[in-house]
């Protein structure tokens, strides 16, 4: 079990990135959170099995269709034991 912080720059708020997220994140059966921040990008708090939260993290580089990603930080932390993927903020 692993879980990355990511956060996402570009055009990625009011283009459906974090409902995309959200189905992508039950697809790969990935628990945490999805959050636009204040300053236009969107933050992704993902934990889960090494494959899946990589595969989310690699989703989260491209985005939907209509965002346009420009830079993307990941950074680990420990996992805290989310029980489901949510859309917050």
């Amino acid at each position: 079990m692993i879980r990355r912080i990511v956060r996402v720059r570009g055009r990625v708020q009011g283009v459906g990135f974090r409902m995309s997220a959200a189905m992508r994140a039950e697809q790969l059966g990935v628990t945490g959170t999805v959050r636009n921040l204040f300053d236009g990008t969107v933050e992704a708090d993902v934990e889960g099995e090494d494959d899946a939260v990589e595969a989310m993290v690699a989703w989260l580089r491209s985005g939907p269709p209509s965002a346009a990603v420009e830079r993307v930080d990941v950074r680990e932390d420990t996992p805290r034991g989310a029980s489901s993927f949510r859309v917050t903020g």
